[in-house]
Parts: structure tokens; C-alpha cells; sequence
């Protein structure tokens, strides 16, 4: 990935990256960090809008320094496609050039007008981007970006550095076609960065230019009397960024400082990695204003001996060795002194005929300046790296890549296993869970992640809990307590060179979350008070991020387990419909999603979605509190739009009571909710439904066409006062009900016609169970990470057979009663029914007799032979009939007690026209 012209790999890469799919070892490294820490920060490859700032200094020092290398780059690329831009320390836009003018018009404002911020959090990869977090020149090609708008364009970047402190003033970037993208623009990129940083330390303060000044007045005259040379200055960005790796640099830049803080003329060859060696030579400068400071320059060797190894010398230390003390110079030419280490400038060999500034500055501040200067910005950089997840293990894994390698070689961290799931541990010395081992090998033998700890109370790690204290070991072969944990693992360690150590208890408001473990192999020199502050520092700054993500687990979990259990676990019995249904979470809390079947009188079925507007517990709460309402309403058998209506009263009520507390309460208040009801008679298949502003239900008629219903979307519930509307449908036996939350078919990451077209296909199959379309339905319309909770039921119809009902019309005469029974009992015959026609005639008997004596006529009978037997008794009239307690003196009222002795169950709806008294007997019990 990478190569130019090379558009098939990296668009491969991407999708299967976007996908979830790894693509390690076969994305550039650097790119691939900044997708996933782009994904991390949850950016869409999609999204267009970035940070715009208007109040930007248009007269600053960087601007300033960059004006005439700007203007020297645009007539360098003059008639191109090129773009120039200059962005500061943070990626906002300073200034832009063009190498055609006419891009001015093609381009969109995002790409020309100054003020747009592209650093990495917000702009995903990008050049500019991975160039501050990188800290070095980046360079991106075509998909190697991560949005969308930017896939047919490569760039390269460098970061512009104060000379003097290091830090990162801003960003260089060439933009360009990916088929224009040329080798040769590194050099150029390279030398523009180098002339503005010349220029910004030209505005640096009066003491600093002065010592610099003096530094280049007397660079030529020193460099050849002192050390016969004839040299000539070369830029140290080429080499440091080129050449040496990233340790390497550590490296020399800190030896660079222990020679400028010597106050002294002093030389060291450093090796570094590979065999490969550089010299610093440190002099004393003094500026025409007085100020007495220290230069170090590097001695590179020529090109073609760069790469050899150093030349061994009696005195030089062996390998792995501390080295010998830095030589003391004294004034004048000694070339004696810098050939003793390593003898560079033997005869045949000229070494040291290129040079470069390294550092300047005053001696007494220089070393603590350099060490304060790294802390601050390993500081700053944790803040930004750790607790960008609410995820407990990766906000252990990010203290440690914090870590590594600017304050230890490894990191491991140890937590309790309750806190892993959220719990604060009360035993978290027993139960210590190795989390993170990282470091700069992965070949060091520490004890493996998911591994269980258990510590002496002799360890560091044990003193650090017990104290609540970091511990510092200096010299690990003489930390016996640590030693005697395992002796042979501890040699083991100590092999690979592995010799000092700082234990830091992870604490938060007073619990012990964990103990995070720095060592060191590199850096012979041990660790000190400094490094055990700062990293107590970074320990303390992760705490709070590991406890607020324990804390979000232990929510999250508690969220679930309630949402979970207010739903239903198993789904009544009833023979309407056959029904599947889905829960899926959401990734980033709990919502308030539900879904109900209910079966209601005349082996009718009820089927019922809502969503809760908001996450967490309280959505949770409030949706079983709406959910019993809904079936508790159901049971009254109510109309569909009359539910709703109860419903939205319902959620005002709570909603003021939410807010009665007054303004300084605790509560979240209730914003509202939508909700789906529909109610499916398969005597008749009719289905009546109304919404409550939830989405609109999907119908598979049995030869698989699809269509959304058209049905009135009303308010959602909580809004007071507004009216529903029901309608009714005839459903084909086998159609399927698809009724659903809003979760799957929103998403950011794409427009929901296309989550709809998408369902439309899913659901465009004939003669497919449920549960099938459930999957199916979720494969290909679900997000793949839901920021919603879903909620699915699909519900496929049945119809009962028309001989399987019996229906009578008779006038309000009590001597027709006889005849309806005498018909049920025929009716029961032919059904099979003999064993329940006693039990039968008797309901009708008492339920026939009480319409004609209390109702008003038309009088209409109905059994039902379905799952159990249903016996229905309807009248114009609305008055409904009451059981009570007779004495035995009454003549009558024991008609409806006798009823519900022998029904199952039974009860009174009423209809347009009148109610239906009904009873519904089990043919067991018959």
C-alpha cells in the first residue's frame, strides 16, 4: 500500500478495514495506527464538516516566518496541480497556495479557504493529521486517507519544529494528484521546512538568536582550527528523519544535552542502531550581548562510511558497558582528542567533513529545560491517548503506548478481575489479572495477558498497594523481594536486560483499581525520583479514565440486565400469528427498545414495538413502566389509537413528575417515546394499527412482495393533547408483519432510503419462516456497530377456518335461548367436542339469558374452535355486566360467578356497536 498508482490494494484494504477485517502486515504501519485510532474516535470516512475558526492570527510568528517560502513554492510549482498549504500545531489552516489558479474555482471551500482544522481527531488520516501525530514527514496516498472526499489525492507533510525547543509549530504539506505523486518532493518538502524554521528562529528572543549568531559567525573559523577540517554545514532534519530511527534520535538528542549541560569543549561518538555512529562535539559560545552558552554539533562521516561500524579503541567500552566518561578539551585545535574515540579522522578517511547544529543553548538550564520540556509533552500527549474508550482494558493498553518508549522500555498492567467487569474489587491483591504487556520487543518473557497474578507481599507491586505509594527498584538484581516472587522468571528478565523498575498503584476515589509496572532495559542509567513523579503522573491521569470506564461497564451491564429482564423472555402462547423477534443493544449504552405479544379475547393477538428516547438505566426504567402500562391498557381491550392515547397521558404524567423536583434535581426527565400497536384478528384477518411516531410497519404478502404501510404517523407519545388514528388492513394468511425500532434502519453512516431498500430486498422472499427473516433482515440491514438499540418481531398470519366457527342471530326472546343451546351442543358434536358440551351450554345458557334480559337487540352468538374453546355473546348495548357476592336469599346474580367457575378466562370488549361478553375454556379442563 503506498505505491504510487497503486489504487486497487489500498481501496481493498480500506473496505476490508471499514469492515472489520484485519488488514495487519499488509497496511503501512503509520496508516493503519491512524485508522484504527480514527475508528477509535468514532469519525466517519463519510463525514464532510470540519472545525472551522475565524479568529485566527493572520500576523503570527509562523505565518510570518513562512510567507516567503510559501511564495517561493507556489512559483516552483507553478502550472501544476499542486497545493501548498500551512497549518499550525494544532491543523487548522493558516494559508494556501496554488500552483493553478483556476483550483480556486474547482476546489470545494474545505480544500482553499484558510481556518479548516485537520488534525487527526477530527479529519481521520490525513497528511496533516498523521504528520502531528507522527511527529515527523508523513506521506498519504489516495485511499490511505480515511475520508471519503480525499481518495483521490496523495500528500506529503512535515512538521515545522522550533529549532531550539523541538516542539512542533506547525505543519508543510504538498497536496497533489496520487498519479502525480514523485520522489523527488521529499527533498523539496524537506528544504521548505528547513528555510521557515530558519526563519521562525530568527524571530526567537534576543538570547537565544544571540547565542545562535554567534554560534554561526564562528562555526567555520572553529571547525577548521580546532579539527583541521574544512567543512560544510548540513541540515540535520535530512539525517535525524532519514536515516536514524526513532530511538536513534532519542539517543543523540539526549547526549547531544548531557554535552551542552557540561559547560565545557567536550567530544563522544555515539553509536546507534545497526552498527552505525555519529560524533558530537560540544563548545562554549559567547554572544556579543555576553550570554555564555553551549553549542553541539554532529561530525557525520561521509556517505560511503555513515554505515560502517565505529573503529574499536583501547579505551572504548564493550558492548552493553557504560561508556567512559566524556574527554575534557581544552582550548585550541585538538584533533588528537576526537580521534581517541574511535580515531574518525585516521588518514584515508575523512569522516566529519559534514556537519550540523544539534543544539544551543545556556548550560545551566539546559538539561533541566530538555527533561522538563519532555515531560510537559509526554504529559500533554497522555491526556489526548488515554481514555479515548470506555473501555477499561483499552485504557490500560493506552497507558502503556503512552509509555513506550518515552519513559519505559516495557509497561505492564495488573487489574482485578471485578473491575474488568465493572466491580470495584474489595480482595484486589487475590485476584490480580495480567491486562497489558507492552513494549518495544515483543520477545521479553513477562507473564502473559489474561494470566492470573499472585503476589508476595514482598513484591514492589504488593508495597505499592500497601503504601498506596509508587515504589522505585533502581537496581533490579538487587530487589530481592521481587527476585523471590519467581526467581527464575525474574532471571529471565534480567537476561534480557530488564534493570530497574517503578510500581504505581492506579487509585480513584479511594479504590485500588490495579498496579501499572514500568521497566527499563535500554537506558543503562536507572530510573530516578523524576521519572518515578512522572510516572505517578500518567498512573494518576489513567486511574481516572480506567474508573470512568469501570464505572460506564458497571452501568452499561446493569442498563442491560434490567433491559433484558422487562422484556419478554417467552412469548405467550397464541395462534394467530407465529412470531420471531431480535434485541440487539446498542454498542454505547442501552436504550429503551421494547417489544410485547399479547393475546387478547376471540384468539385475537396484539403485537406492540416502542423506543424510549435517550440511553441507560433510566431509558431502561422508563420503558418497563411503559411497557406494563401498554399491556395492562390491553387487557381493557382497548382500540389501538385509544392506547396510544392512554399511553401519551401517561408518559405526561411521568414526564411532570420527572420534573417536579425542581430545577436542582438529579432527575434526567423524559423526553418521550415512539410506539407501534396492532392488533391481528385471524377470524376475520382484518388488522387494526396505529403509531405513535415510530416507523411505519413492512407487510410480505405470501408471494414475497413487499410494501411499507401507509398508516397516519402521529405524535409521539409525551407530546399531550394531539390525536391518533387507527387503521384497518386485511392481511392474506401467511403474510408476514414486520415491525421494527428505528435502530435498524438509522445510522450515521449511511441515508436511511438505503437502510429502507435494503430491508425491502431482506424481506422480498415468499414462504420463509420467521426466524429466518429475522437473521436476514439483521445480516443485511443492522449496523454494523448500532449506536441504537434494535428491537425486530416479525410475525407470520394464520387464519381460522371458517368451519371451525359457529355464528347465531336471534332477537331479544328468552325462548330462544333453549334453541342456541340446543344448536352448541349439535355444533360440539361435529367438532368433536362431546366431553365440553355440558360445561358449554351452561356459559351460553347464563351468557345468552343475561343479553337478552339486560341488552338490546341484535343478539349474535359465536363459538370458536381454536386452541381452546371460545364462546362470545354479542348485544348493541353498553352497559357492562358486574359480578357480585348474592346472599341466599337472592333469586338471581350468580350467573356471571357460575361463568367464571367454568371459563377459563373471560371478560368484555366493547365494539362500535355495542360489547361481546366472552368465555374462553380450555378443552383439557372440558
Amino acid at each position: 500500500m503506498g505505491v504510487v498508482g497503486d489504487r486497487i490494494g489500498p481501496v481493498r484494504f480500506r473496505d476490508r478495514f471499514l469492515q472489520g477485517e484485519s488488514v495487519e502486515g499488509s497496511v503501512r504501519s503509520p496508516i493503519l495506527s491512524s485508522w484504527q485510532r480514527s475508528r477509535l474516535l468514532g469519525l466517519s470516512p463519510d463525514q464532510s464538516e470540519l472545525p472551522f475558526q475565524e479568529d485566527f492570527d493572520l500576523d503570527g510568528p509562523l505565518l510570518r516566518a513562512a510567507e516567503p517560502v510559501l511564495d517561493r513554492l507556489e512559483a516552483i510549482f507553478a502550472g501544476s496541480q499542486t497545493n501548498i498549504c500551512l497549518a499550525d500545531g494544532h491543523g487548522m489552516v493558516l494559508a494556501r497556495r496554488f500552483g493553478e489558479k483556476s483550483m480556486l474555482r474547482r476546489l470545494a471551500p474545505i480544500q482553499t479557504v484558510p481556518g479548516f482544522v485537520f488534525a487527526e481527531q477530527v479529519a481521520g488520516t490525513n497528511g496533516i493529521g498523521l504528520s502531528l501525530a507522527e511527529r515527523r514527514l508523513c506521506q498519504v496516498y489516495g485511499a490511505e486517507h480515511f475520508a471519503e472526499r480525499s481518495q483521490s489525492s496523495a500528500c506529503t507533510a512535515i512538521p515545522l519544529r522550533d529549532q531550539l525547543s523541538g516542539h512542533i509549530q506547525g505543519v508543510l504539506c504538498l497536496g497533489y494528484p496520487y498519479t502525480e505523486a514523485d520522489p523527488a518532493l521529499i527533498p523539496v518538502v524537506r528544504k521548505a521546512a528547513e528555510a521557515i524554521e530558519r526563519r521562525l528562529m530568527d524571530q526567537s528572543s534576543a538570547r537565544e538568536h544571540g547565542l545562535l549568531q554567534a554560534y554561526l559567525d564562528t562555526a567555520s573559523l572553529a571547525l577548521s582550527s580546532e579539527y583541521g577540517l574544512d567543512g560544510h554545514p548540513v541540515s540535520m532534519a535530512d539525517f535525524l528523519h532519514s536515516e536514524l530511527e526513532q530511538s536513534d534520535q532519542t539517543t543523540l538528542k539526549e547526549k547531544a544535552t548531557e554535552l551542552m549541560s557540561g559547560d565545557r569543549r567536550a567530544a563522544a561518538e555515539v553509536p546507534l542502531s545497526r552498527g552505525r555512529w555519529v560524533t558530537l562535539v560540544s563548545r562554549p559560545v559567547t554572544s556579543a550581548a555576553g550570554v555564555e552558552g553551549v553549542v553541539v554539533e554532529a561530525l557525520l562521516p561521509e556517505d560511503s562510511e555513515r554505515h560502517a561500524p565505529a573503529p574499536t579503541h583501547p579505551h572504548a567500552p564493550a558492548p552493553g558497558a557504560a561508556p567512559a566518561p566524556l574527554p575534557r578539551v581544552t582550548p585550541g585545535p585538538q584533533p588528537a582528542t576526537v580521534r581517541a574515540r574511535g580515531a574518525p579522522l585516521a588518514e584515508g578517511h575523512a569522516p566529519g567533513r559534514v556537519r550540523g547544529l544539534v543544539l544551543v543553548g545556556e548550560p545551566e538550564v539546559g538539561k533541566y529545560a530538555v527533561a522538563a520540556r519532555r515531560r510537559l509533552e509526554l504529559l500533554a500527549e497522555a491526556s489526548n491517548r488515554i481514555g479515548t474508550t470506555l473501555d477499561v482494558s483499552r485504557t490500560a493498553w493506552e497507558l502503556a503506548e503512552t509509555a513506550v518508549p518515552r519513559l519505559a522500555d516495557f509497561v505492564t498492567v495488573d487489574l482485578p478481575g471485578g473491575v474488568l467487569l465493572g466491580e470495584e474489587s474489595p480482595h484486589p491483591t487475590t485476584e490480580m489479572h495480567r491486562t497489558v504487556v507492552h513494549g518495544i520487543r515483543e520477545d521479553c518473557p513477562f507473564y502473559p495477558v489474561g494470566s492470573q497474578i499472585s503476589l508476595r507481599p514482598t513484591t514492589p507491586h504488593m508495597r505499592c498497594i500497601a503504601t498506596r505509594q509508587p515504589v522505585l527498584e533502581q537496581d533490579l538484581k538487587a530487589a530481592f523481594g521481587w527476585i523471590a516472587q519467581d526467581p527464575q522468571h525474574a532471571e529471565l528478565l534480567l537476561a534480557h536486560n530488564i534493570h530497574s523498575l517503578i510500581t504505581v498503584p492506579l487509585l480513584a476515589r479511594g479504590a485500588v483499581l490495579g498496579v501499572a509496572s514500568f521497566y527499563r532495559s535500554q537506558d543503562p542509567a536507572p530510573y530516578g525520583d523524576d521519572d518515578r513523579s512522572l510516572a505517578q503522573e500518567l498512573a494518576a491521569r489513567a486511574s481516572l479514565c480506567i474508573d470512568n470506564a469501570r464505572r460506564y461497564t458497571r452501568e452499561h451491564t446493569l442498563a442491560l440486565s434490567l433491559q433484558r429482564s422487562l422484556l419478554p423472555r417467552d412469548l405467550p402462547e397464541q395462534s394467530a400469528v407465529e412470531v420471531a423477534h431480535r434485541y440487539l443493544p446498542a454498542e454505547s449504552g442501552v436504550g429503551g427498545d421494547w417489544f410485547d405479544v399479547i393475546p387478547l379475547s376471540g384468539a385475537r393477538v396484539a403485537l406492540l414495538v416502542g423506543d424510549v428516547v435517550g440511553h441507560g438505566l433510566h431509558a431502561a426504567a422508563t420503558m418497563g413502566r411503559l411497557r406494563t402500562a401498554a399491556r395492562n391498557f390491553a387487557e381493557l381491550e382497548l382500540a389501538p389509537d385509544e392506547l396510544l392515547t392512554h399511553l401519551d397521558n401517561l408518559m405526561v404524567r411521568l414526564d411532570r413528575e420527572e420534573g417536579a423536583d425542581g430545577p436542582g434535581s438529579a432527575s434526567t426527565g423524559i423526553v418521550g417515546a415512539t410506539c407501534l400497536y396492532a392488533i391481528y384478528d385471524p377470524t376475520s384477518q382484518q388488522c387494526t394499527m396505529a403509531r405513535a411516531g415510530h416507523p411505519p410497519p413492512a407487510l410480505v404478502r405470501p408471494d414475497g412482495t413487499v410494501s411499507l404501510l401507509d398508516l397516519p404517523a402521529g405524535p409521539p407519545l409525551g407530546l399531550g393533547g394531539l390525536p391518533f388514528e387507527s387503521v384497518e388492513i386485511r392481511l392474506p394468511e401467511h403474510s408476514q408483519l414486520v415491525l421494527y425500532t428505528d435502530g435498524l434502519i438509522e445510522d450515521r453512516h449511511r441515508d436511511i432510503d438505503v437502510a429502507l431498500d435494503a430491508l425491502n430486498r431482506a424481506l422480498a422472499h415468499p414462504d420463509r419462516a420467521p426466524e429466518e427473516t429475522c437473521q436476514a433482515v439483521l445480516d443485511a440491514v443492522a449496523p454494523e456497530h448500532p449506536d441504537d438499540d434494535i428491537a425486530l418481531l416479525v410475525a407470520r398470519t394464520r387464519a381460522v377456518p371458517a368451519d371451525r366457527i359457529a355464528t347465531w342471530e336471534l332477537a331479544a326472546d328468552p325462548a330462544l335461548v333453549s334453541e342456541v343451546r340446543a344448536a352448541s351442543v349439535s355444533q360440539l358434536n361435529r367438532w368433536g367436542l362431546e366431553e365440553s358440551a355440558f360445561a358449554t351450554e351452561l356459559l351460553l345458557s347464563e351468557l345468552v339469558t343475561n343479553a337478552v334480559r339486560y341488552g338490546t337487540a341484535p343478539i349474535r352468538v359465536r363459538l370458536i374452535h381454536d386452541r381452546n374453546l371460545i364462546c362470545e355473546v354479542h348485544d348493541a348495548s353498553s352497559s357492562a355486566p358486574r359480578m357480585r357476592l348474592s346472599t341466599t336469599t337472592d333469586e338471581g346474580g350468580r350467573g356471571l360467578f357460575l361463568v367464571a367457575q367454568l371459563a377459563q378466562s373471560w371478560g368484555t370488549r366493547y365494539t362500535t356497536d355495542g360489547k361481546v361478553i366472552w368465555a374462553e375454556c380450555t378443552l383439557a379442563a372440558a
